[in-house]
């Protein structure tokens, strides 16, 4: 199961006891906020996308969308979001419980901007009910993000 694989993944670091599961569904942002409560924005939602042939995620905030020319900018290629299928399949984990930690092998994680303004954020941790409160230098160390972009819209810094 996904969840097990993230708490091995973390348990490398002594903070698998950071991990956080709810009796209740956390597979949507507003389900993780209610479930966390907290603000919506600081859930750090993981969009998993095809770049050509390789798995990208990108981690936002969850008061934002994909800005499809800020996207395309970015990765020269239009936004191409992978379906359940393939996200289970190519990342990982299933969708609702996609997060940047314990990947598959390839599979390129990026940071958006939107998440700078917290100073702490609210990933999932491989289940549609869990979640780990991180601060923004965790998440760049734990996810192993190989930049931090600017593909989202709807939030402040508009």
């Amino acid at each position: 199961m996904s969840i097990e694989k993230v708490k091995a993944y973390f348990a490398k670091f002594g903070m698998q006891d950071r991990i956080l599961e709810f009796p209740v569904s956390s597979a949507t942002v507003e389900l993780a906020a209610e479930a966390l409560h907290c603000e919506p924005c600081r859930i750090a939602k993981t969009l998993s996308f095809a770049v050509g042939e390789i798995p990208v995620l990108i981690v936002a905030a969850g008061d934002t969308k994909i800005d499809n020319h800020k996207y395309k900018a970015q990765f020269g290629t239009k936004a191409k979001m992978l379906t359940p299928e393939q996200a289970a399949e190519r990342i990982g984990h299933a969708v609702g419980g996609v997060c940047p930690f314990a990947v598959q092998p390839g599979v390129e994680v990026y940071l958006d901007a939107s998440l700078k303004r917290f100073e702490t954020v609210f990933p999932a941790c491989g289940s549609s009910n869990s979640a780990i409160e991180l601060t923004i230098p965790e998440l760049e160390r734990y996810s192993g993000y190989k930049a931090w972009v600017d593909v989202c819209k709807g939030w402040g810094e508009e």
